[in-house]
């Protein structure tokens, strides 16, 4: 018989305890490789959301006149694009610098107002030639001041002063394709808007692009006509921004790209412009005649009248065709 101790005796061996399994390899890596995902999800998100914060900002900047009301014009039109060519090519210039604050911006304003005195007590009425040269000067002047001295131009004519702002090749007034103004533009026209301020004088805000049309030419689709309106309106909230009075502005036009100063090229930065047309006191009144009721009239048959000519002038153009002339020789014929 056999003793357990005798070789001839089979040994087992039995191993206790927890083995390695198949995902012990892994380890806690997959947790680190969880937690780099949701981080730089996080990072999207927030990436995302300052994007369009900016965009909201830019926005609201146009629509927002100067007491913080918002303007009709525009809204569901603005810098978004449907491919093709944009209606500028000049290059993009940063988005403008606003404060971070609102405090911040009121003091920036007020410092932009004390450069030209004011005069609130009586208003300055430019209706001669001379009187439309100073003021032309002074504007001058303040472009040169604000690094656009190439973007103005200005002349006299019988109906007032005509102020071109406009492109250049270096010099940009707009965001492209947009109407968001750049930074030496805005400071410009709201440095204008105290000096508008003291006038009596009235004015045409006219918005003008280049002939470069838009890839969507559908009669909904944003267009250079939207464009030049949009770029109008832009300018009088900067003149308001300013301190310009509401009455000073006449009427705000967008004209496309119906009257190019170059012909040849289509792309031309002059072409590109905002005019300010400051209008003498009588034209003023004859445009506001020409879209408003007029003072007299008489009728000439049943639902149709004519407006009468205004007393004085008819009186000089009377004494403009005195002596001997074919109109005075039909009157007495009659």
């Amino acid at each position: 018989m056999l003793k357990p101790h005798d070789k001839g005796h089979d040994q087992t061996i039995v191993k206790r305890g927890g083995g390695k399994h198949k995902h012990d390899d892994h380890g806690g890596a997959w947790k680190v490789a969880f937690a780099d995902f949701c981080l730089a999800l996080m990072c999207l998100f927030l990436v995302l959301w300052l994007m369009a914060a900016r965009n909201t900002e830019s926005l609201q900047q146009i629509l927002t006149e100067a007491d913080g009301a918002k303007t009709d014009q525009g809204k569901g039109v603005m810098p978004e694009q449907v491919g093709g060519p944009r209606g500028s090519l000049i290059d993009r210039f940063p988005m403008p610098h606003f404060g971070n604050s609102e405090s911040e911006g009121k003091q920036k304003a007020t410092a932009e107002q004390t450069d030209v005195p004011t005069t609130p007590s009586s208003k300055v009425k430019y209706d001669s030639p001379d009187d439309l040269t100073q003021l032309s000067k002074v504007l001058t002047k303040m472009s040169a001041e604000a690094g656009l001295s190439s973007n103005l131009e200005s002349i006299v004519t019988p109906y007032g002063l005509r102020v071109m702002l406009h492109d250049t090749d270096r010099q940009g007034m707009f965001v492209r394709g947009s109407a968001v103004p750049t930074d030496k533009f805005r400071a410009l026209l709201r440095k204008m808007g105290p000096l508008f301020a003291q006038m009596d004088n009235q004015m045409l805000i006219v918005g003008h692009t280049d002939s470069l049309q838009y890839a969507d030419t559908s009669y909904a689709a944003f267009s250079n006509w939207t464009l030049s309106a949009n770029r109008a309106m832009s300018a009088r909230a900067q003149l308001l921004a300013g301190g310009m009075n509401r009455e000073s502005v006449l009427q705000v036009v967008g004209m496309a790209d119906r009257a190019p100063l170059d012909t040849k090229r289509v792309d031309a930065g002059v072409n590109r412009r905002i005019e300010l047309l400051i209008l003498t006191t009588a034209q003023a009144k004859t445009i506001a005649t020409m879209f408003g009721v007029p003072d007299a009239a008489d009728p000439l048959t049943h639902d149709v009248d004519t407006a009468l000519p205004d007393a004085t002038l008819l009186q000089q153009l009377r004494s403009k065709l005195g002596g001997d002339s074919p109109l005075r020789d039909l009157r007495r014929n009659k």
